[in-house]
């Protein structure tokens, strides 16, 4: 392992720009950082056959703390260096990046090869701008066991520092689409076989309803244990009329407290676990 220690030199500027949009689409990279992303980036760069990692930079105590994740990308060739705590904290905008930063190539799945693999479960996502809440959207829906999540054009860049951590690691389990009109991504979807379903407080099917019927068996317009892509819009202003007009169905979260709505990242939550509720259960 070579030996980084000048916070000042031209490769810690060079890892340092790609904190910036312009700097990460000019160049193909991007950063992830802390010990639970770099493991999963080093997991799925030595799981091949595609490179992962381009560049891991470790300070001796992070090293030393994970000895597994330096020692597979040692073996599987990515240029490692050690570096000191304050070259690292020149390297990110974080706080505390606990000793690991890896530099990534930005690769995006394309629509067409997720379509392919015939997916059961996917998460769209309209114009949604916060990188956390695209993050742990992300993270959700990895965890549920979604095929893929898809971000329509207009939607924060998947790659920006702070999503990229929000996704635990979780943006090199799936394939993520971005750049997508929303109107070509329902289409496709639909013409694929997926019922889209739009996430919204104003929808006229409730979700408990649904799930129950995937339950029992009741006859129901949706049928969650079929194949099925949540539609989540923006933040703030959520679904517009084109979104729930081009959805199958819109369908609301209920509300059985006092709260006046759920935000973003908490309802993908849910939905996206009713819908792999029930299709193990359909399974």
């Amino acid at each position: 392992m070579a030996v980084l220690t000048d916070p000042r030199s031209a490769r810690v500027r060079s890892v340092r720009s790609l904190t910036g949009r312009s700097a990460r689409s000019r160049h193909g990279r991007f950063l992830a950082e802390g010990p639970q992303a770099v493991r999963e980036a080093v997991a799925a760069h030595a799981a091949g056959p595609a490179p992962v990692v381009l560049e891991l930079y470790a300070t001796e105590e992070a090293a030393q703390r994970h000895p597994d994740v330096v020692g597979s990308a040692l073996e599987h060739g990515v240029r490692t260096w050690t570096v000191t705590d304050a070259v690292l904290d020149a390297m990110t905008d974080t706080v505390t990046p606990q000793g690991l930063v890896a530099v990534c190539p930005t690769r995006s799945a394309t629509l067409e090869d997720v379509l392919a693999a015939r997916p059961r479960l996917v998460a769209l996502l309209d114009r949604v701008r916060d990188p956390g809440n695209a993050g742990t959207v992300l993270r959700a829906a990895d965890a549920a066991g979604a095929d893929a999540v898809v971000l329509t054009t207009g939607s924060v860049d998947v790659f920006n520092p702070k999503c990229v951590r929000s996704t635990a690691g979780s943006l090199f389990h799936l394939p993520v689409v971005t750049g997508v009109p929303l109107a070509d991504a329902v289409r496709a979807l639909q013409g694929a076989g997926s019922a889209v379903l739009a996430a919204d407080g104003s929808g006229a099917l409730d979700l408990d309803d649904l799930a129950d019927a995937a339950v029992t068996g009741a006859p129901a317009p949706v049928d969650l244990r079929a194949p099925t892509a949540w539609l989540f819009g923006n933040e703030a202003a959520g679904l517009d009329d084109t979104g729930r007009e081009a959805a199958d169905a819109v369908v609301r979260v209920p509300l059985h407290g006092r709260a006046e709505s759920l935000n973003l990242a908490t309802a993908a939550v849910v939905c996206l676990y009713a819908s792999a509720r029930a299709q193990r259960r359909g399974r």
